[in-house]
Formats: structure tokens, sequence, C-alpha cells
């Protein structure tokens, strides 16, 4: 597929308008996604729809620990937004401070985001998975002036986080605030929302600083303009199967509001829409997740894939639960494993749709199932108005069939403005006059991208580069395994050597039986070269804190990093 304009055989030239396409001049038959050249996360999605025929329509729905829901509308979250974002400029704030926002998937998190993008200011997303080192790391590094917490957390928090000497105020929710601390409410009511003029920002002015962690040292900033929206309109709208339009879909996400997954792919697509949006801080659980749904009646969700995993462990969930309306998935993070593919179309009956990018530069590759089928194991094909090339380790561009790393270009719509505070790290991930993404794949005949796992993954077995990502998907197809996890083990014959961390289904032995079915099982799908040499068993497999299998803690365990 070359660029296939979305909207082919749909509604034309408004159509593409509204999924900001247009032909690019520059590259003859090719797409081009266009931004405007002022824009503003808070005006763009809730601002726009606080007035007129969106403006009693639920924009978030929050559901407590005891089943208890508050909803608000967009004219209320709106109201809210501003008359907080009055207040926090009443405590000083001005464009370009950094807020950062620790609370998890709640209303305060959602007014929070909202009002500081408003003011001009910079969002820094904080997980709540987070400890407190990585918390005091990000809090110093970003030179936060304001951060938006709970009572309980910070209490808990405060005194391992050492001196942070940008910090001028910390507006707490819940529990009435200690003496250092300012209330949430009292910061909502310092200044008027009827009042407040929100600021006019350029499409290019920062907006969202994210810590993502990298192979190596404390989590980077990643720092996205008030663009990103617009930047993702086009490839959210395909992921999500060219639906937005309709009327009336509620969106869920158990993916944290701190990650992109959470917050980018899934809270701001349904707001810049006009769409409900379903919260909770419940910890994620198969069967509480289908009633959760059920009962919220959640049309599209964005899952990773090891969410997704656990869903198909649960059988027959449309007879158990029959108010599920759930009909569009989006996933991404990690690679999707042909066989949940599989069980999500055929047994659950949904569109699920994986996306590919990073926190930097995002959306590159993907499927969208109303364009074109996607294929199991597959990662999906580069999308319109993006440019996704396979290089060698020099930038040459490598033939089909061939692994290679992904690369895109500086004229990408989704690339960040760059690391927080590091100018030689955000250029280090150029390669000539490409956008280096240090993930590996192959592109088929056919067009559609195969993941063969990072770069600093890559195992080198024998004179073969191997892919961990492929070795797991065709494990993941086998009916003993739960999960699983592949890393590469040092060698003194071979360099490197296959090892599969394997959590077994319930009640399945794991002894050398299994071991010996499993190795068969990739040797007789991959090759005999890419079957595990060793297969460790394990009750669970660690897991970083936006979901993912951690391949690095895994090879710590073989002593290692």
């Amino acid at each position: 597929m070359s660029n296939t304009p979305p909207a082919a055989g749909d509604s034309g030239q408004d159509r593409l308008a509204r999924l900001n396409i247009a032909p690019d001049p520059a590259r003859p038959g090719q797409w081009r996604i266009v931004i405007p050249p002022r824009a503003n996360i808070h005006a763009d999605t809730v601002g726009r729809h606080a007035a007129g025929a969106a403006a009693d329509r639920p924009a978030l729905l929050y559901e407590d620990a005891q089943g208890g829901v508050v909803t608000l509308t967009y004219a209320q979250l709106d109201h809210r937004a501003r008359a907080f974002a009055a207040g926090l400029a009443a405590l000083g704030v001005r464009r370009g401070d950094r807020v950062a926002v620790q609370l998890g998937q709640t209303a305060e998190t959602a007014i929070g985001h909202l009002a500081t993008y408003a003011l001009g200011a910079i969002v820094v997303t904080v997980s709540q998975l987070y400890g407190p080192e990585t918390v005091a790391h990000i809090l110093r590094d970003s030179g936060a002036a304001v951060v938006l917490t709970d009572a309980a957390s910070w209490r808990e928090m405060r005194p391992a986080l050492g001196a942070l000497p940008a910090l001028r105020h910390v507006v707490v929710a819940g529990d009435a605030p200690a003496t250092e601390q300012t209330g949430w409410d009292a910061v909502a009511a310092m200044g008027d929302a009827r009042g407040f003029v929100a600021a006019d920002t350029a499409a290019e002015d920062p907006a969202l600083l994210i810590y993502s962690s990298g192979s190596t040292g404390q989590p980077k900033g990643v720092l996205h303009a008030h663009r990103v929206l617009w930047a993702y309109n086009l490839s959210t709208s395909l992921f999500y199967n060219l639906e937005m339009e309709e009327p009336g879909l509620v969106f869920w996400t158990p993916a944290d509001w701190a990650w992109v997954g959470g917050w980018n792919d899934t809270v701001l697509p349904a707001w810049f829409h006009g769409h409900a949006m379903v919260a909770s801080r419940h910890r994620f659980d198969a069967d509480w997740a289908y009633g959760f749904m059920a009962r919220h009646g959640v049309t599209h969700s964005f899952m990773t894939p090891t969410a997704l995993k656990r869903l198909a462990q649960v059988e027959a969930p449309r007879a158990r639960w029959p108010g599920l309306r759930l009909r569009t998935v989006w996933t991404g993070g990690e690679p999707l494993p042909g066989a949940t593919l599989r069980w999500l179309t055929e047994e659950l009956g949904v569109a699920c749709n994986e996306g590919y990018g990073l926190t930097e530069v995002n959306h590159m590759i993907g499927n969208c199932a109303r364009l074109r089928p996607p294929k199991p194991g597959s990662m999906g094909f580069e999308l319109p108005g993006h440019v996704a090339v396979l290089v060698d380790e020099t930038g040459t561009p490598v033939a089909d069939g061939e692994v290679g790393e992904i690369v895109t270009t500086e004229a990408c719509a989704t690339l960040f403005l760059g690391y927080w505070g590091q100018p030689a790290l955000t250029q280090a991930m150029r390669l000539g006059a490409w956008v280096r993404t240090g993930d590996l794949a192959l592109r088929d005949a056919e067009g559609y991208f195969h993941y063969r796992g990072r770069a600093d993954d890559l195992i080198k077995s024998a004179g073969f580069r191997i892919g961990p990502a492929e070795i797991e998907d065709c494990l993941a197809t086998h009916p003993a395994v739960a999960d699983c996890g592949v890393v590469g083990a040092p060698d003194p014959d071979r360099g490197q050597v296959v090892v599969a961390f394997v959590r077994p289904r319930p009640g399945v032995a794991a002894d050398a039986a299994l071991e010996d079915a499993l190795r068969a099982h990739v040797r007789a799908r991959l090759g005999g070269y890419k079957a595990p040499r060793r297969i460790v068993f394990v009750d669970d497999l660690p897991e970083t804190s936006s979901g993912k299998v951690s391949r690095k803690a895994l090879r710590a365990r073989l002593g290692q990093d």
C-alpha cells in the first residue's frame, strides 16, 4: 500500500480536511499531514465542545473504588479547567512553566492537563507507578514549579525525594493539605473562570513533557508541542477504524494516563471528536475489565498486547457479559501475537488495529482493518502522511525481506521537539537525513512490516541476526503458553544463544516434555537456528511500568546487565 488516502471511497475532500491530510506537493502521489499554525490542546479538545450542541454531552465518567460514578459534561469539564487555570495563574504559573501531574486516571488529572495547556505552560506527566527516585529525577530534571498530586501519595513519598529547588507549590487533591501544601479546591477558588483568558499558543509551542525510559540512564524528558494533537489525528482515526465521526462512542484504556498510550492515544482523540471517556484507578484484571466495559458501554479502547493476551484467556466473554459493546481495539507498545489477533477478531468479534511508534516519533506504521486486512504477526503498513524506511548501519535502505532499522524523516508531523535539556541526545537520533527509532523490522513483498526487536535486544547467534519478538510471537501460538519473553545469553561458541522465559497456562506441567515440545514448535515454524537453546519456566514475567515484558529484567535474571 503506497500511502492510500484514508478517505478512499468514503466522503471526499471534506473527509480529508477533517482528517487534516492533503496531497503532498513535494512527493507526487503521496500525502502530508496538515498542521494549523495556531493550536492549543485545551482549546482543540474540551474547549471546542464546551459550547453549542456538544456542551451537555458526557466528556468524562470516573468510577471510584466503591462503584460510584462522577460524570462531567464538556461544559462542566471546561468550566472546571478554566477555573483551575485561573487559580494556577494566581499562584504565579506562567507560560512555559512546568506543572507536574501525578494523579492517575482521575478527573483532577484531566482538569490539571487542560488548565496547564490553557495557560501556555507545560504538563509534566508523572506515573503513580514510579518510585521516589524516579519522581525526584523527573521533578528536578524538568524544573517543575508546581506538582499536582493527592495528599496520601505525597505524604508517603516526600521524605524520600530530597531537595527540589524549583518546586514552589504542591497542590493536593483529597485529604486536607499539610502546612506546606495547597488544597485543590482552594486553588480552584482563587480565580474567575469566566474572566480567564486562555493563552494564544502556536502549534510549535511546547505543551507536554513525557519521561520515557531508555536502555541506559535515567528517564529522558520527551518534549511535544501543541501540534501533537493534530499530528496524531489521522493515525488515531485509522487505528480506531475510521469510526471517530460516528456519534455516541465511549472510550476507555487501562493504560496509565502518564503515558502516550493512555493520554495521547485515547483521551485526547476521544475529546478531539467529542466522545465520552470513562476512567478508573482499578488495577487491571480481565474479569473486572470485561465487567467495567459492559457497565459503561465502552465501544473503543487502547490496550497493550499484554492486556489483550489476558483478555483472550477468558472463555466466552460475550456470553458472560451480554452488555459488552466493544467493537474496536487499538494496540501498540509491543508486538501483538498473531494468535491473539485471531482470537480478538474470530472469538471476541472486534476489529483490532496495531500501531507502531515511539514516544519521540509516533504512528509511522500501523493497521486499519477498513482499508486493508491486518496480517497476523505483522505491525502493519506505512501510514498515509508518513515515511517509514528500513536501513542498514550506514543509513542505506535495505531490500524487502531484509532486516533493517526503522527510520523516518525530519518532516514527520509527530516528531518531538527534542529531549528536555539534552540537545546532544536529540542529535544522536539522527543518521544522516534520517531520524532513528532503534527498532528493527523487515518489510515483506506486500508492504507489511514485521517487528524484529530493539537494536539492543537483537540476538546474534552463530552469524545469525535473530529478533526476539518473532520467537515470542511463535511461542505464544502454542496452547500451553500463557506468556513469554525472549532474550539472548552469552555463549562461548555461538556468541549468544536464545533463552525463552515461559509462563505456562494453569494446569500445564512445566517439564522436559514441554521444553521439547516448545523447541519443536519454534523449529517447525521459524527454523532450527531460532529455536530456544534454553527454556526457563516462571510463575510471572517482569513488566515495565507501561505493562510490557521487561527484557532487561529477564537478562538480569541470567546475570546480565
